[in-house]
């Protein structure tokens, strides 16, 4: 799900009765996680077969604030505990204080969530290194996910690899540049190639990079199109074709916050 029309009652049914789908990523500021709430109920999926992700906002951040965001998080989902609550940006834009100082205050009352059980995995999302780097010195628990954007333009393989050398798992968004990729004369040729989507190329290109990858779709017929994405595999010269596509842009987050 996501802001900007990207929720549909009917499509995240759909794909929860349909699709096998269970795993679930909103955000408080997607505005969606009380309409969530009525679409996992009338899906009749059972909460612990589920996987819900949402996070935290900048607005939020701090110590008292964080743990008050979650609880909110958690009523307006209908739930007892998250599965993943992320930290949503780096930024935090506080008075009189760093974004070091405010992602270390926020982290510590995010630990005890954890610790406590109302959060199973925290993380962060739109983290670069040097922002994972402070929260190692300032903290006692590594993130257990960082939610990055990831697709064929957009493949920041040193924060792949920084991830996976400190076992957090990197989670890719926006997989088809949304949208944008789905243009690409070299991306829609592969697509020919194997006689699949450019989409369902973009998906599965980077689930064969070994990312954690949550597309988006509010139809019906393209969530059922990105979930046949298993029974395929993109030969190796290709996936280094597309690799090679990286040219740094982003569709999504401005990652200059210090």
């Amino acid at each position: 799900t996501s802001h900007h029309g990207g929720y549909s009652h009917d499509a995240v049914v759909y794909a929860l009765q349909k699709c096998g789908i269970r795993h679930i990523d909103t955000a408080k500021r997607y505005g969606s996680e009380s309409l969530l709430q009525k679409a996992i109920r009338d899906s009749g999926v059972r909460r612990e077969d589920l996987w819900i992700t949402t996070k935290l906002w900048p607005g939020d951040y701090g110590y008292e604030s964080t743990k008050r965001a979650c609880l909110e998080s958690c009523k307006r989902l209908g739930v007892e505990y998250l599965d993943l609550y992320l930290i949503h940006w780096p930024g935090a834009h506080v008075p009189d204080k760093s974004n070091r100082e405010v992602r270390a205050e926020t982290w510590r009352a995010m630990e005890e969530l954890y610790e406590e059980g109302l959060c199973r995995s925290i993380g962060v999302s739109n983290f670069l290194m040097s922002h994972l780097e402070q929260l190692e010195e300032d903290c006692v628990i590594i993130p257990h996910v960082n939610q990055v954007e990831y697709h064929p333009f957009q493949r920041p393989q040193e924060l792949v690899d920084y991830c996976r050398n400190k076992n957090i798992v990197f989670e890719g968004y926006c997989p088809l540049a949304k949208g944008e990729a789905l243009t690409h004369p070299t991306i829609i040729q592969l697509a020919k190639k194997y006689g699949r989507s450019p989409a369902q190329i973009c998906i599965r290109w980077s689930i064969q990079n070994g990312i954690v990858t949550i597309p988006k779709s509010t139809r019906a017929e393209r969530i059922q199109e990105n979930c046949k994405v298993f029974d395929f595999t993109i030969a190796e010269e290709d996936v280094g074709i597309l690799n090679s596509l990286h040219d740094g842009r982003r569709v999504s987050w401005d990652p200059s916050p210090v």
